[in-house]
């Protein structure tokens, strides 16, 4: 069975996560530092919060470089909601660097009457570029989202699927080498979520 770590800095939503992968036959193991990712063959990155603790819990636990390497060297990696936002450069959200492992930057919502901030509920997925997250032929997904940034990949490709919010889409997951990441929340999206990491999960096996 592949092992997979769940990186656990205190800023994510552990539990509903774990339960979801159980249900799907993949125990997930908890990687608090350096050392606990070296045996894991693929990583989850939640995240529920702001974007500078959630920087700052992972410096301090020396995750950062860590997560760096870790990417770098093709291991894969899934991120979930704030999870995705750190892995790319900067956010308009705070003032510290991201992970940097993608390359963009994170922009807050547009302020637009009749759709407040923030963004929660539920909403269907325009499909983009296809990835084993979401594969050319997958039917209409709607999913659940709470955010009030979105990332903007300097790849346009590197976006797998679009949300749209009033009328303007943005990126809702993205996939690029061996990383994907949802801005919405798979382990609460009911089949179609389960779906999806199920996928994932798949892939990972496969490499």
């Amino acid at each position: 069975m592949t092992r997979i770590g769940l990186i656990d800095y205190g800023m994510g939503n552990l539990h509903s996560v774990q339960r979801t992968f159980g249900r799907l036959g993949a125990e997930l193991v908890s990687v608090h530092g350096p050392a606990d990712l070296e045996a894991c063959e693929a990583l989850v990155l939640p995240g529920v919060g702001a974007f500078d603790p959630a920087m700052e819990r992972l410096r301090s636990a020396g995750l950062e470089p860590a997560l760096r390497r870790s990417c770098a060297s093709g291991r894969p990696l899934l991120g979930i909601c704030l999870g995705l936002q750190l892995l790319f450069e900067a956010s308009e959200e705070g003032k510290t660097d991201g992970l940097g492992v993608l390359a963009g930057r994170v922009r807050s919502l547009p302020r637009l009457a009749g759709h407040p901030l923030p963004h929660m509920g539920w909403a269907p997925l325009i499909p983009a570029t296809a990835s084993p997250l979401l594969p050319a032929a997958t039917p209409e997904a709607w999913v659940y989202f709470v955010h009030s940034f979105a990332a903007e990949p300097a790849e346009a490709t590197a976006s797998t699927a679009l949300v749209d919010y009033g009328g303007t889409p943005v990126t809702a997951a993205v996939w690029q080498g061996t990383i994907a990441a949802c801005q919405f929340h798979p382990e609460k999206s009911g089949p179609v979520g389960e779906a999806m990491l199920r996928r994932w999960i798949d892939w990972v096996g496969s490499l």
